[in-house]
């Protein structure tokens, strides 16, 4: 699936959650890398090579790399902030995924703690993940996938990768759209209400339908909590960007931040980009999504 995998990992439950699901999304063929960001200088970001905590780093991470059983780089660096210290490794590595935990003062609770983390993780380029907490005790199987879907071209390019991770997972699909009713909608004609939404719902339904092999799910509501609570019946729900990059996303978009926190699966969000055509094969699509 993805070729170049990189793992934040501090040595709390979040980042061993985050291993399991990047050992899921690499597949067979990825390659994984486990990255700590240990304080820092003056300097925002300092070479690994001339850190004094390197060696700590690079024990933390050994530990970690043993415990989940997995064949992976360490890389470790130094900087003063963690998503200034990811940036940075994500570049280098050529990452095309990067996989955090959701826990409580875990991993992703330091990468988004500040305005300068904020933007040093504002980076296209690159899918993240998030795992859910308490992931490694219970890793899912990707049997059954969804998508957050509305018809736009950065939903498109989230259903085309959602094709490529079925393809090789053997999965099911599932699209949701999360309706809002605007009361203006409503203003003018002699529609009645309940006609309105049926319209509306409708519309929705059939705009999924158009993709034969997807199963098609409409509700009404506001996004977020809609899609929080169709999380609960799928293993992976992947969404798209809307140009602020992945991790952009889930501090400006309201929608993304609080999937981040209150999604009951992993979470796949995909940076800015073209959605990838439906007839690729599955590397391509995945590799046009994650360009």
């Amino acid at each position: 699936m993805f070729r170049n995998v990189v793992v934040g990992v501090d040595g709390r439950r979040g980042g061993r959650d985050a291993i399991a699901l990047a050992t899921h999304l690499a597949g067979t063929r990825g390659q994984l890398a486990l990255a700590h960001v240990h304080p820092g200088g003056r300097a925002p970001v300092r070479a690994e090579t001339e850190s004094p905590g390197r060696a700590s780093s690079l024990e933390l991470l050994e530990l970690e790399r043993t415990s989940a059983g997995v064949k992976a780089k360490l890389l470790a660096i130094a900087s003063r902030s963690v998503g200034g210290g990811l940036h940075v490794l994500a570049q280098r590595n050529a990452c095309d995924l990067l996989v955090v935990g959701s826990c409580s003062r875990g991993f992703f609770e330091r990468a988004t703690g500040g305005d300068a983390t904020r933007a040093a993780l504002n980076c296209g380029g690159c899918a993240v993940a998030v795992a859910p907490a308490g992931y490694a005790e219970h890793p899912a199987a990707l049997s059954e996938i969804g998508v957050g879907y509305d018809g736009t071209p950065e939903s498109e390019q989230a259903l085309s990768v959602a094709h490529a991770i079925a393809a090789e997972h053997g999965a099911r699909i599932s699209a949701f759209e999360a309706v809002a009713i605007h009361p203006n909608l409503f203003s003018a004609g002699s529609t009645s209400f309940g006609e309105a939404i049926d319209v509306i719902i409708r519309g929705a339904r059939e705009r999924i339908e158009t993709h034969a092999d997807v199963e098609a799910h409409v509700a009404l509501g506001a996004a977020a909590r809609e899609l929080s609570l169709f999380s609960a019946s799928i293993d992976l729900l992947v969404t798209g960007s809307h140009g602020h990059g992945p991790l952009g996303r889930f501090i400006h978009g309201s929608t993304s931040n609080e999937l981040a926190r209150s999604a009951s699966c992993a979470l796949l969000v995909l940076p800015a980009g073209p959605p990838a055509p439906r007839t690729s094969p599955a590397s391509e699509l995945v590799a046009n999504a994650t360009r």
